[in-house]
């Protein structure tokens, strides 16, 4: 899935989202569970970060390693 396929988000506000851990872009991706979720693109620390009835959660303890 690409920024432009993310339905639940304007794709401005999906351009300028960064990982707040690495500072490294944001991709769109599922979980194991099926439910949507960003991931870094950081290759020494990807960090995966659930997305919640549409809003993201950014924060470091939210986050999982990938």
């Amino acid at each position: 899935m690409s920024e432009t396929d993310t339905p639940w988000m304007d794709p401005w506000v999906r351009s300028v989202l960064r990982c707040p851990v690495t500072g490294a872009e944001l991709v769109d991706a599922f979980g194991a569970d099926g439910e949507p979720e960003l991931h870094s693109t950081d290759t020494e620390r990807p960090l995966a970060y659930p997305v919640r009835a549409g809003i993201p959660v950014l924060l470091e303890t939210e986050a999982r390693a990938l």
